[in-house]
């Protein structure tokens, strides 16, 4: 199974308008990549972020602290 976080050119197709508007304090190196990664995609900052966020929630495990008893 892979991890790679696949990113395709965008299509046309329109969604519906289901967002919300939120702030989010980012490194700027972490910004620059999300730019660089626009640029070579054809996609907003804002879709790779929302991409990434739901990638990460889809794949996220949480390990127990084994010093709980």
């Amino acid at each position: 199974m892979t991890k790679d976080f696949i990113v395709r050119p965008k299509s046309s197709d329109k969604k519906g308008d289901r967002s919300v508007t939120m702030t989010l304090r980012l490194e700027r190196e972490l910004q620059e990549q999300y730019d660089q990664l626009s640029a070579r995609s054809g996609r907003s900052r804002n879709e790779l972020m929302c991409m990434a966020l739901k990638y990460a929630l889809e794949n996220l495990k949480f390990e127990s602290d084994e010093t709980e008893e």
